[in-house]
Order: structure tokens, then C-alpha cells, then sequence
């Protein structure tokens, strides 16, 4: 008896730490390939794209129907203030939300974990593989 009160103290010592660890883990980030967004576009599927890219950027190519905000690297909190607008209108249905930066790299994955903080569901959130560098489908393209 007194073997099975060990072990059971030492198996419930090994969750509690488990949980813990797994509470400070970074997300794991989703994320959607150019080819499969663009036939949710295509097929009119309701979808937030959330664009970050610099206002350059976005001016010379960006993803028909993109929100525009500007807030790339997403480093600072002015940068991160730049999202804020989004945040009424993300709270306001249950659509899917595709993070679009120049490369699908950092600035999206800091956008991803702005808008979780903010009470966007992670099943919403996606990164849109690549970032803009990866977008190939010139239909759905606007800019100069």
C-alpha cells in the first residue's frame, strides 16, 4: 500500500509539472497555404485578412479584400496599437482570420499571439504560409 501511495504521489507530481510546462509553451501556430486561400476566396468563403505589411509594401501587392494595417514588425507598442482598430470587428463573428507579413515569418506569428491576447480564438488564427512572398495567384492581387 504504502508503494501505490508513492507512486501515486510521484505520478501526480509529474502532471503538475507537465501542466505547468505546457501552460508556458509557446503556441503552436496554424497556418493556411497560398494555393488553399485562395480557393477559400474563390469560393466566397467569409475571411479576415489581416495584412501588416509596411504601407509600401501593401501599396505594391496585397491580397484582394486585405485590411490594411500597417504594422509591421508588430514590435512595438505603437506597432501593436495599429491592430487595435481590427480587434470590434474580429470579436463581431466567428470567420477565419489570415495573417498576412511580407514572409510569414515573425511579424505574423507576434500578430498571432497580439490577437489571442486580445480574445481572438487560436481555431480563427491562421498565417498565411510564406507571407506575401509566397502569394502566386495573380486574380486575387492588387497594387501597382
Amino acid at each position: 500500500m504504502f508503494m501505490f501511495r508513492r507512486f501515486a504521489l510521484l505520478l501526480g507530481l509529474l502532471l503538475l509539472c507537465g501542466a505547468a510546462f505546457a501552460a508556458d509553451a509557446p503556441p503552436e501556430y496554424r497556418y493556411i497555404s497560398a494555393p488553399d486561400l485562395e480557393a477559400r476566396l474563390n469560393a466566397g468563403l467569409p475571411t479576415h485578412i489581416v495584412d501588416i505589411q509596411k504601407e509600401e509594401e501593401f501599396a505594391r501587392h496585397h491580397i484582394k479584400g486585405a485590411t490594411p494595417t500597417h504594422a509591421y514588425p508588430v514590435e512595438s507598442e505603437e506597432e501593436r496599437a495599429r491592430l487595435s482598430p481590427l480587434i470590434e470587428k474580429l470579436q463581431g463573428d466567428s470567420d477565419p482570420v489570415v495573417i498576412v507579413c511580407p514572409r510569414g515569418a515573425g511579424g505574423a506569428r507576434r500578430t498571432y499571439d497580439y490577437l489571442l491576447d486580445k480574445g481572438i480564438a487560436a481555431e480563427r488564427l491562421m498565417i498565411l504560409e510564406k507571407g506575401q512572398g509566397g502569394w502566386t495567384c495573380g486574380p486575387l492581387t492588387e497594387g501597382k
